[in-house]
């Protein structure tokens, strides 16, 4: 698989986490724009869901955002989230 191809199947899962976390229509979040902001109110994020979807991207990807990323910058948007995990998951 490419890069590009791996950035992609890891975005539509985040986007898919996401939606769970946020208690949100997958559909809806996976037709969002990438820039779109994590806690803004289009996904409307709150600090429990946020903490929630970190244990789940641990879990998914082994990558433990909240240890690697302490101004959690990774966690802004879809796009900032799946670059994160993506870059992260080729270096192990």
């Amino acid at each position: 698989m490419t890069d590009i191809q791996e950035r992609a199947a890891v975005e539509r899962e985040l986007r898919s986490l996401i939606a769970e976390a946020a208690r949100l229509d997958e559909a809806m979040v996976a037709e969002l724009p990438v820039d779109t902001d994590l806690f803004g109110p289009e996904i409307g994020l709150t600090s429990l869901a946020g903490v929630t979807l970190l244990g789940t991207v641990d879990k998914r990807y082994g990558v433990d955002v909240a240890a690697l990323d302490l101004s959690l910058d990774s966690l802004q948007s879809i796009a900032t989230l799946t670059d994160f995990v993506a870059t992260h998951l080729q270096s192990h």
